[in-house]
């Protein structure tokens, strides 16, 4: 019943996506941060008072989620177990797969049609100032993004699937959005946000080289024009550059791409009107193009094909705890 749940999930993120008429759990994890961080984020003991609403909204999503989920586990109706339904739906809203690939490509159609609806499409999934950006600075902050959440989007949510059930999924959902608000090294949230960040450097350090290793295994096989790196090769050039990002997690999906499609990444740009310097992944700095983001849509995809079937796998042979 477990698999049918996570297959349910899985394929209703394939079909829908994220719906806009759809109430989101992360969009009321939005607003609790955002209530939080309005009343807190003064005043002495920034990194105290930043650090006890993340992991007090933290343990509440698990203790919530695991104490719904069992409450409802000897209900059933015509037979179903209602506990299934609800953990197949929470699954649906934990993964972000299609939405994120779809982002994707619309940044790189509205960038055909001009360098303004570039501008502006790009914005809805990075946290820079796209207003000055220039095409190549587009196309890589949306690949850069794409490498990224592919790791926050999908594997992770299935990794801590795996380790804690829904309840930890739900959790790391909670995670990642605290670190998506709060996280950032700048002036407002350097202090406030420093417990949260390393929560979510926690939660993503295996998640990220998982996807890094994952995204090189169908990198390789997809075999991309342009790339002529090897399986060895490949894997040299990640663990060379994925430390080469302020987060310590996403550089290495980030540097898979990179690898992949033989380009680079990285490189200074503003957040909330403050320079942040990172440093470049990869060596050739060449003209991305939209058969790159074709070609990484693929990969993405794919990935998340294998992730989902090695999820049903485990479980299906009982080598996961369930909450």
């Amino acid at each position: 019943m477990k698999c049918i749940a996570i297959i349910i999930g899985w394929l209703a993120d394939k079909i829908w996506g994220d719906p806009a008429w759809l109430p989101h759990p992360v969009v009321y994890f939005g607003k609790a941060i955002a209530w939080g961080e309005h009343r807190l984020n003064k005043g002495p003991h920034r990194r105290l008072k930043g650090g006890i609403l993340a992991v007090s909204l933290i343990l509440l999503t698990f203790l919530i989620t695991w104490a719904l989920l069992r409450w409802l586990r000897p209900v059933t109706v015509c037979g179903i177990p209602i506990n299934i339904v609800i953990e197949a739906i929470l699954i649906f809203f934990c993964l972000a797969g299609t939405t994120l690939i779809k982002e994707v490509k619309e940044v790189f159609r509205a960038l055909d049609r001009s360098l303004d609806d570039g501008r502006k499409q790009v914005a809805r999934i990075v946290g820079r100032d796209t207003s000055a950006l220039d095409a190549q600075e587009i196309r890589k902050a949306a690949l850069e993004t794409l490498a990224e959440n592919l790791s926050d989007g999908v594997i992770a949510p299935l990794f801590w699937l795996l380790l804690l059930g829904v309840p930890g999924m739900m959790t790391y959902k909670m995670v990642n959005t605290l670190d998506s608000m709060i996280g950032y090294r700048t002036e407002r949230y350097r202090r406030f946000g420093t417990v949260a960040a390393r929560i979510d450097d926690v939660a993503n350090w295996l998640p990220a080289r998982i996807t890094a290793l994952l995204m090189t295994l169908v990198g390789v096989f997809l075999h991309p024009k342009g790339s002529s790196r090897s399986l060895p090769q490949l894997l040299r050039f990640i663990f060379r550059y994925g430390h080469c990002h302020a987060s310590p997690n996403s550089g290495w999906p980030e540097a898979a791409l990179a690898g992949i499609l033989n380009c680079r990444f990285g490189g200074p740009h503003i957040y909330f009107g403050e320079l942040i310097d990172k440093p470049f992944i990869g060596e050739h700095d060449r003209e991305l193009t939209t058969a790159d983001a074709t070609i990484a849509c693929k990969i993405n995809l794919w990935d998340e094909i294998l992730m989902v079937v090695i999820t049903v796998a485990i479980v299906l042979h009982g080598y996961m705890i369930w909450v």
